[in-house]
């Protein structure tokens, strides 16, 4: 799953811009997620449907400015690279040993690696400097994030873990203000507000009528 989300996601951004990309590839991973736990038995409550509604709309009104009308090519690889996505994180709820699994998830990875790197090699243009980053980024840095990904799936459930990835994009966003010196524009604050709102609905929100039926039954 982890080797698919990748080449899958690489691929699609050759057609695909920023904008249109992210929301194919973070509605995919919420449907499948989401669809899974439905599937398995586990009922949303309505509160729980309100608060990823709005973290979604938050979401689309953030990429708004970076959309256009997506390739087939481009659709289909970005979708599968989500429902990959939403397959590995529903994998990772169960891991007792982050740091360990998410090594050997990317070992793993080396054997497809491979065999694309030998089918690719015509096409390819290396440079020590490319090579460089690519390791730092993709190998070190995505290592470490998908590490901490897995110790914090431990405390969300299903539905949880798709709607708070919605705030990947704003985080970027907000690197690009802090770090690259990008506008902070008021789209960016209203966005990440619905967003951040929308998740804190899904959270509290489940926690409170949880709590509410316990005592009822008391």
């Amino acid at each position: 799953m982890l080797f698919l989300y990748a080449i899958a996601f690489s691929f699609a951004y050759l057609s695909l811009n920023t904008g249109t990309g992210a929301l194919i590839l973070f509605a995919s991973v919420q449907i499948t997620i989401i669809v899974a736990e439905l599937v398995t038995g586990k009922k949303l409550l309505p509160v729980e449907w309100l608060g990823a509604f709005i973290a979604f709309l938050g979401f689309v009104y953030l990429v708004i400015p970076g959309l256009s009308t997506p390739s087939l090519t481009g659709f289909i690889l970005m979708t599968v690279s989500g429902v990959a996505w939403g397959f590995y994180t529903l994998a990772g709820r169960g891991s007792q040993n982050p740091l360990g699994d998410t090594t050997y998830n990317f070992v793993r990875t080396l054997p497809f690696v491979l065999i694309l790197g030998l089918v690719s090699i015509q096409d390819s243009r290396l440079s020590t400097e490319g090579v460089i980053l690519a390791v730092v980024s993709g190998g070190v840095t995505s290592g470490i994030g998908y590490m901490i990904w897995y110790i914090a799936l431990a405390g969300l459930s299903g539905t949880q873990s798709a709607v708070v990835q919605l705030l990947v994009p704003v985080i970027a966003a907000i690197g690009g203000v802090l770090f690259t010196n990008e506008t902070l524009s008021m789209r960016l604050v209203l966005s990440s507000l619905m967003i951040l709102g929308g998740i804190l609905t899904l959270i509290s929100g489940k926690h409170f009528f949880v709590q509410r039926a316990k005592n009822q039954t008391k």
